[in-house]
C-alpha cells in the first residue's frame, strides 16, 4: 500500500469534503494503517493535538468488538446494565461471507481516522489497544469517552443484517430521562455531520433495511445509553450484503470511509 498523505494534502481533502459535502468526491490515496499494539491500557490515546482545525478538541473513537471476543464467551456473554435493559457484555460481531470479520474491519477504520484526526490538531483515544484482546464492555466503553471529556464519540461497525439490505446509517441517542438527556440534541448533530460526509465521501446509500434517511434513533444500546458526551454509532455497511462486502473488505474503501468521518467530524466539532 502508499503512503499516508502528506499533512497539507489531508487537510485539503477534508476541508474539501467538510465544506463542500456536494458533488465530485476528492480522490483519496490508499494508505495503510498502524501495525496493531499487542499490550496497553484498555484505552489508548495520542498525545495533546497541536495547532490545527480541531486543537484542543477531544475524540474518542471505539472500534467495535474485538478479535479474542469469539474465544472468550463467557466473559462477553456476561449481562451488564445499560439503563433500559440489560445486555451482553460485548459481542462476536459479524462477517462478510467470505470471512473478513467485523471486528477486524472496525480496527482497520479507526486506525485510518485517528491520525487524520491528529494531523487536524485532535487528541485521539482508542478504546481498545489492539485487535487481539477480549471487549472492553459496553459499560467500560462508554466510561471511556466520559472520562477523556470527549467532545465527540464515534463507535464504528459494519452491521450483519439479510443479505438483501444494503447502505449505511447513523445511530443516534434516544432520550433515557435523567441519564442523557443533555447529550441528545448536540449526537443528533453529530450525527447528522456524519452522515452526510460519508454519504458524499463513500458514494455509499442510506439503509433498505432500517431507519429513515441513514439516521436510526435507538435506547437499547449501553454505549449511548451511559455516554455523558455527544456520542453516535455508525453502520458502514451490511457486511452480509455481497456488494457492501466487497466494497468494505479493500483497504482503498476503509480509507475513504476514513477520510468521510474525519470530514464529518470536523464539520462538527468546528
Amino acid at each position: 500500500m502508499g503512503a499516508f498523505l502528506s499533512g497539507s494534502a489531508v487537510l485539503a481533502t477534508l476541508a474539501a469534503l467538510s465544506v463542500a459535502c456536494a458533488g465530485a468526491v476528492p480522490a483519496v490515496r490508499e494508505a495503510k494503517a498502524p501495525a496493531e499494539s499487542s499490550a496497553g491500557p484498555s484505552a489508548e490515546s495520542s498525545p495533546t493535538g497541536r495547532g490545527g482545525p480541531l486543537a484542543g478538541k477531544v475524540v474518542v473513537i471505539d472500534p467495535g468488538h474485538n478479535g479474542g471476543n469469539a474465544a472468550h464467551r463467557e466473559e462477553i456473554d456476561r449481562l451488564v446494565d445499560v439503563i433500559t435493559g440489560r445486555k451482553p457484555c460485548n459481542t462476536i460481531g459479524t462477517r462478510t461471507r467470505s470471512g473478513y470479520p467485523e471486528h477486524a474491519f472496525t480496527w482497520d477504520v479507526a486506525n485510518r481516522l485517528k491520525p487524520l484526526l491528529e494531523e487536524m490538531g485532535a487528541r485521539v483515544v482508542l478504546t481498545r489497544p489492539n485487535d487481539t484482546g477480549v471487549g472492553p464492555c459496553i459499560t467500560e466503553r462508554a466510561a471511556i469517552g466520559n472520562e477523556a471529556r470527549a467532545d465527540a464519540v464515534v463507535s464504528i461497525h459494519g452491521d450483519g443484517a439479510a443479505e438483501s439490505g444494503h447502505g449505511f446509517h447513523v445511530i443516534m441517542p434516544g432520550p433515557v430521562a435523567g441519564h442523557n438527556d443533555a447529550i441528545v440534541r448536540p449526537s443528533r448533530r453529530l450525527g447528522l455531520a456524519i452522515r452526510k460526509a460519508y454519504r458524499v465521501g463513500t458514494r455509499m446509500p442510506y439503509a433498505t433495511y432500517v431507519g429513515r434517511d441513514g439516521l436510526q434513533t435507538r435506547t437499547d444500546l449501553g454505549g449511548l445509553n451511559l455516554s455523558k458526551r455527544p456520542a453516535v454509532f455508525i453502520e458502514c455497511g451490511n457486511m452480509r450484503n455481497s456488494r457492501d462486502a466487497a466494497r468494505m473488505s479493500k483497504p482503498a474503501f476503509r480509507e475513504r470511509i476514513a477520510t468521510s468521518l474525519a470530514a464529518g467530524l470536523r464539520q462538527y466539532l468546528r
